[in-house]
């Protein structure tokens, strides 16, 4: 996409959330929405200062990065490790293949009754749950994009003398997979975020318990103002995460 493009993109876009936020003010300022359940957006700066300057935005976000930077850790390292396995060793494939598709479906919601048994109400037991949804990203995107590369790769490094386990995946997997792998840990970050909030409802301090706890005083517009922290930093992790993932694919171009 050329640079002109990429602008008249971005333009649009922004036209486009200005236009909603202003149906929103504007159909709440005429009746249109109950007041009393939908705040107004012109609120949410205000709602936002006031939740930082009493120490409770700082407090519940740093809160919530700490369990969710641990779940995200294990959940991607485990996924690509136990993905690339299957996915390179046909036994360890067929071996661990039926209990691949009988856990998968299961959401990491319903681990929830299990972590707080094997946990307690801490923040292991958040990272726990996180850990799951993020693993069955990064295991299925790593599987698929290893078992993607051509056979013939394979064939050229036997050919010359680079046939062994760990030469094939260091110099034909690993690279070869590098753009699929990447892209597990990108849905990864988004999944983690999705995972935050509901693994914090059942008490420990984070972003979701703040939501709760606004909802249940019908304080909407701080439950709003946490929606869009939310927003706000699965944005800054992804930003950052591309250009990472650009300087690593750079050989690529």
């Amino acid at each position: 996409m050329t640079r002109p493009a990429r602008h008249r993109r971005t333009l649009i876009s922004a036209v486009s959330l200005a236009a909603l936020v202003a149906l929103w003010e504007t159909a709440l300022r005429v009746g249109w929405l109950p007041s009393n359940l939908v705040p107004l957006p012109s609120q949410i700066p205000g709602v936002l200062w006031a939740e930082v300057l009493d120490g409770i935005w700082l407090d519940v976000v740093l809160s919530s990065l700490s369990h969710y930077s641990i779940g995200l850790v294990i959940g991607s390292v485990l996924g690509i490790a136990v993905g690339m396995a299957a996915a390179l060793l046909p036994r360890f494939d067929a071996a661990h293949s039926w209990l691949a598709r009988l856990l998968r479906p299961i959401p990491p919601l319903a681990w929830i009754p299990f972590a707080i048994i094997w946990f307690g109400v801490t923040e292991t037991a958040a990272a726990f749950i996180i850990s799951i949804g993020v693993f069955w990203i990064n295991y299925f995107t790593s599987y698929s994009a290893v078992r993607a590369i051509d056979d013939g790769y394979y064939e050229v490094a036997r050919a010359f003398g680079q046939g062994g386990f760990s030469a094939r995946l260091a110099k034909i997997s690993l690279p070869a997979a590098a753009p699929g792998i990447l892209g597990g840990l990108r849905a990864g970050l988004g999944q983690g975020w999705m995972t935050v909030v509901a693994a914090e409802l059942f008490g420990i301090p984070g972003i979701g318990q703040r939501m709760m706890e606004a909802s249940g005083l019908l304080a909407t517009d701080v439950v709003v103002v946490y929606m869009l922290t939310i927003a706000a930093l699965y944005a800054l992790f992804d930003f950052l995460f591309m250009r990472i993932q650009r300087r690593v694919l750079r050989w690529q171009q």
